[in-house]
């Protein structure tokens, strides 16, 4: 199983502003040297309290086609640097039902096609919007 990492969470006000970023664990790649995110479409996801974990975005593996959720499409940007092994999630004029975790992991086809390699969640990053 692969171990992604996700950072740049915390508490913001309305209306503001979050950078997350994924990037593959040091213990995945000392086990597996060279894995790169490059191949493989990937996801953004969060989960709400009490409710189910739910797509937010996702970016195809040359950056070159993105989808969003309607709930933050015009929002939320999904990047990726493929030489830096990163896949972003920029998060602009945040609103409290943004309160989430967010997860990155491959797309919900590659998660299906791929689960030994893309079976297992994260802890996530935590993102509080609340004034």
């Amino acid at each position: 199983q692969v171990q992604l990492v996700e950072s740049g969470g915390g508490l913001v006000q309305p209306g503001g502003s979050l950078r997350l970023s994924c990037a593959v664990s040091g213990d995945t790649l000392s086990r597996y040297p060279g894995f790169s995110l490059s191949r493989y479409d990937m996801s953004w996801y969060r989960q709400a309290p009490g409710l189910e974990r739910e797509l937010v975005a996702t970016i195809v593996s040359d950056g070159g086609v993105t989808h969003y959720a309607n709930s933050v499409k015009g929002r939320f940007t999904i990047s990726r640097d493929n030489d830096k092994n990163t896949v972003n999630l920029q998060m602009n004029s945040l609103k409290p039902p943004d309160t989430a975790v967010y997860y990155c992991n491959a797309d919900p086809f590659t998660r299906t096609r791929l689960t030994t390699v893309f079976g297992s969640w994260s802890q996530g990053a935590q993102v509080t919007v609340s004034s």
